[in-house]
C-alpha cells in the first residue's frame, strides 16, 4: 500500500466483504452505498484486476479478490497491533474497558469486582453488560468477555480464570419422598428442572466415576433459561438440578440443598476469559484479567469446607 488512501481503500473492502453487501458495509460505515462503490471500483482500477463479481442478489469474491481480501485482514490486523503496541508505552491506563458476563455469575461476581478495580484504577470507564449468552463473532464487540462452561468456538485467545465444579443438588424434602438414586441411570425415575442455556443439550446430564462415563436423558418436568429460577424451584423440592458451585454453595452451607450422587462428578464448568486481541493486549484488559484471576485464585470465593 503506497499511502494512507490505499489503506483506507483496503478496510472499505475488507467491510463490504465482512458485511456480505454494499448496502449493509454503508451503514456500518457512515457512508453511500454509491460512495462505497466507487470507492471500490477506483481500488479495482490502481490494482488492475477485478475483487468482486456484483449481482443484485449478492457479491462474489473473484480469485484475485480473495487473494486480496486474506493477504489485507492480516494487513490490516499487523497495523492495528502495532498501533495498540504504541498506545501500550504509556503507562497511562485512562480509556474505555467494555466488559461481558452471564447475569447471574456477573450480579454476584462481575460486578462488585469492577466497582472494586475501578477504585484502583479510576482513570479506566468501564461497561458491564450481562446477557444470558453472546455468540462467537460478537466477541470483537468487548474488551474482555467472562464465559463459563465449555470453551466456545472462537478465533479470540481464551484464558482459563479460574475453576468452577458442577453439582447435582436437590432439596432434602424433594429427596425425602423421591425414588432412591444411586447411579446416574436412576434419574430417569426422577423429577429434574432444566437449564437451558448456551445451546447445550440440556436435557443430555453427564457424570464420570473412576474413569466411567455415564450419559442419562432426563426428563424435564421445569425448565427455564435463568439459573436462579432453577435453583428457587430446587430449594422448593421441585425436583433435581445441576448447577455450579458458585450458584449453590450459599444453599448447600444452610443446608437448603443437598449433593446428591457425590461419588458421581458433573463436567467442570470453567470461569473462562475471552479476549478478542490475540496480539498487543491493551494495558487496561490485561490489569483487569490479573485482577479477575488474583482475586478467584488460589482459593476461589464460593469454594467452603465440606461441599466437595
Amino acid at each position: 500500500m503506497k499511502n494512507f488512501s490505499e489503506i483506507q481503500s483496503l478496510r472499505i473492502f475488507i467491510e463490504i466483504v465482512d458485511a456480505r453487501g454494499m448496502g449493509a458495509a454503508a451503514r456500518q460505515l457512515g457512508q453511500t452505498a454509491s460512495a462505497l462503490s466507487q470507492r471500490l471500483r477506483q481500488f479495482e482500477g490502481r490494482l488492475g484486476t477485478k475483487l468482486l463479481h456484483r449481482s443484485t442478489r449478492r457479491l462474489q469474491l473473484t480469485e484475485e479478490g480473495t487473494l486480496v481480501y486474506e493477504r489485507g485482514k492480516r494487513i490490516l490486523g499487523d497495523l492495528d497491533a502495532l498501533q495498540r503496541e504504541l498506545h501500550q508505552q504509556h503507562d497511562s491506563l485512562a480509556g474505555p474497558l467494555r466488559v461481558f458476563g452471564p447475569p447471574g455469575f456477573g450480579r454476584q461476581y462481575l460486578s462488585s469486582l469492577v466497582a472494586e478495580f475501578h477504585d484502583l484504577h479510576p482513570e479506566v470507564d468501564i461497561t458491564l453488560t450481562l446477557a444470558d449468552r453472546l455468540s462467537a463473532h460478537a466477541h470483537d464487540r468487548f474488551d474482555l468477555v467472562v464465559h463459563i462452561g465449555a470453551m466456545p468456538v472462537t478465533s479470540s485467545a481464551i484464558y482459563k480464570v479460574a475453576p468452577n465444579a458442577r453439582y447435582l443438588c436437590a432439596a432434602p424434602a424433594y429427596l425425602a419422598s423421591a425414588p432412591p438414586l444411586q447411579h446416574p441411570a436412576d434419574l430417569q425415575q426422577h423429577r429434574c428442572i432444566i437449564l437451558r442455556e448456551n445451546d447445550e443439550d440440556a436435557t443430555l446430564w453427564q457424570f464420570h466415576q473412576d474413569g466411567q462415563m455415564e450419559r442419562v436423558r432426563v426428563a424435564g418436568t421445569f425448565s427455564s433459561n435463568d439459573g436462579e429460577v432453577t435453583k428457587q424451584w430446587a430449594v422448593a423440592g421441585k425436583g433435581l438440578i445441576i448447577r455450579s458451585e458458585w450458584s449453590v454453595r450459599d444453599s448447600l452451607r444452610s443446608g437448603e440443598l443437598v449433593r446428591v450422587m457425590p461419588g458421581w462428578h458433573c463436567p467442570d464448568a470453567d470461569i473462562l476469559a475471552i479476549v478478542p486481541h490475540r496480539d498487543g493486549i491493551p494495558v487496561r484488559v490485561r490489569r483487569f484479567f490479573e485482577f479477575l484471576r488474583a482475586r478467584f485464585n488460589p482459593v476461589q470465593p464460593w469454594t467452603g469446607a465440606g461441599l466437595r
